[in-house]
């Protein structure tokens, strides 16, 4: 029996076999990778994906994988990771687990950078890409439960730039086939590299969470294999892993022969539009309001409406009552519940600059209040959303939402996912290529080759995109190979 809980991980992370693998674990890591590639491509046509991608050039390596949509760009593969990363983010677009993170972003990219940079003698199958997948998605769902707080809607720090960082640590360390020691090694290295403060949720920079736990993972697992050592009890200390939590409580995880797998017990939420998932609570309960307020296709009688409240949790950093830009529409009860009422719906190009500034829009932010009722807690498995809306003859409508379409209690069906992916992917790739893309990952676990899905992930040429460039910055390379 082990004594360390850092042990426990690391033989978790290193005996897991493809036989550990369930039916249902596998269909559901097949959706959180369908729906993973799909915004991962939606989101290279951000600003802030471009910024990344820019600042990225300046490295090279031997070694190089491709950016996704990008055939022209090749990164070493810490640095494909991190702007595949980065893009996946880059629209709040991706899927939430619970206890609070975004699992998928942190993991895949790494996967599929080292799947595609690694020597051809070495071939890597869909079951190989599955199992690594799922090591990494495992690791964090175990180190969240060791804490009540990570529970709740995060307020102090980020989760997938910490529990993320360590998931990407412990997929590269599978897909490598390290030992079990130097499983141990990169968690511990892994636990340096994390953290990133909220006071960046609703900016460009929150993106970059998720490209640095990618990056960051896939760098401790390299150091590992390399011998660099840390501290091989990182997950049993305060003064390690538990730094990150005021109530943390590890727990030696069970031998090999009685393991479950989390994502077998806790399905993901899938967004049907790219903003926190809290707001999709909001979306879902003004879209009710909205039919009693609206006939067919007649528009929103804004000057009637007197006051709007929202009943909601209290969760600071998406209360922006008047929001500026995309990022801080992306992350605004408020914003989210007018545009809800006065278009009957959220999409992608909600989100632009010309929607947030329409008269109409900020017209209805300011008849906005927020009430935080004591027994809504900020927790996505349990918060509601109540939406009443007062006009001026004194009418109240009201509308509830407890479980939104696309959430782990009321999954997306699979035709709808592969809508969504089809819709963000065919924003960079062809229609073929989306199809076969679509077909690979739907039966990912008889795939023999995995360079069959890494050379359709590159795409074909997209238009440039200008911007500043900081070609002229001279920072040495470096070479990982």
């Amino acid at each position: 029996m082990l004594k360390s809980v850092t042990e426990s991980f690391a033989r978790v992370i290193h005996g897991l076999t493809v036989g550990h693998l369930t039916d249902n674990v596998i269909q559901r890591s097949k959706r959180m990778i369908l729906d993973t590639l799909g915004v991962g491509f939606l989101g290279t046509s951000t600003e802030v994906f471009h910024k990344a991608s820019e600042y990225s050039k300046i490295y090279s390596s031997n070694m190089s994988s491709s950016v996704w949509g990008r055939p022209d760009l090749r990164l070493p593969p810490s640095y494909a990771a991190f702007v595949n990363g980065v893009a996946i983010h880059s629209m709040d677009f991706d899927d939430t687990w619970h206890p609070a993170t975004h699992p998928s972003g942190a993991v895949l990219p790494v996967l599929m950078a080292l799947a595609e940079a690694l020597p051809s003698s070495r071939t890597f199958s869909g079951l190989d890409l599955l199992l690594a997948f799922n090591v990494g998605i495992e690791v964090q769902g175990q180190l969240l439960h060791f804490s009540k707080e990570a529970s709740d809607i995060p307020k102090r720090f980020h989760p997938p730039s910490v529990v993320g960082t360590l998931g990407s640590a412990a997929a590269t360390s599978k897909f490598l086939g390290l030992s079990m020691t130097k499983c141990q090694e990169a968690l511990a290295i892994a636990v340096s590299h994390a953290g990133a403060p909220m006071a960046n949720a609703a900016t460009q920079t929150k993106p970059l969470h998720i490209g640095n736990a990618a990056r960051h993972g896939m760098e401790s697992a390299f150091l590992a294999m390399l011998g660099l050592q840390g501290n091989k009890q990182v997950l049993d200390m305060q003064t390690g892993f538990g730094a990150f939590y005021a109530n943390y409580s590890p727990q030696v995880l069970p031998n090999l022969d009685s393991h479950t797998w989390l994502l077998d017990q806790q399905d993901v939420a899938f967004k049907r539009f790219p903003a926190h998932l809290a707001t999709h609570w909001v979306a879902d309960a003004a879209a009710s309001v909205r039919k009693h307020l609206v006939t067919d296709r007649a528009l929103l009688p804004t000057d009637r409406v007197e006051r709007i409240v929202l009943r909601i949790p209290d969760v600071q950093y998406v209360n922006r009552p008047f929001p500026d830009s995309e990022h801080e529409a992306r992350h605004s009860f408020q914003y989210v519940a007018c545009t809800t009422l006065l278009d009957g719906g959220i999409t992608v190009p909600s989100f632009h600059k010309c929607q947030i500034d329409r008269p109409q829009v900020r017209e209805l932010l300011g008849k906005v209040e927020l009430e935080h009722p004591q027994d809504n807690l900020p927790s996505f498995n349990t918060l509601y959303c109540e939406v009443s809306v007062t006009l001026s003859d004194g009418a109240t409508f009201t509308e509830c939402s407890d479980t939104f379409y696309g959430h782990w209690r009321k999954p997306l069906s699979q035709e709808d996912l592969r809508e969504k992916f089809r819709a963000n992917a065919s924003s960079m790739l062809s229609y073929d290529t989306v199809e076969r893309l679509l077909k690979i990952v739907e039966n990912l676990e008889d795939l023999e080759d995995c360079s069959v899905l890494t050379t359709l992930l590159k795409g074909p040429s997209p238009p440039e995109m200008v911007s500043k460039s900081i070609q002229d910055l001279t920072i040495p390379s470096y070479n990982l190979s």
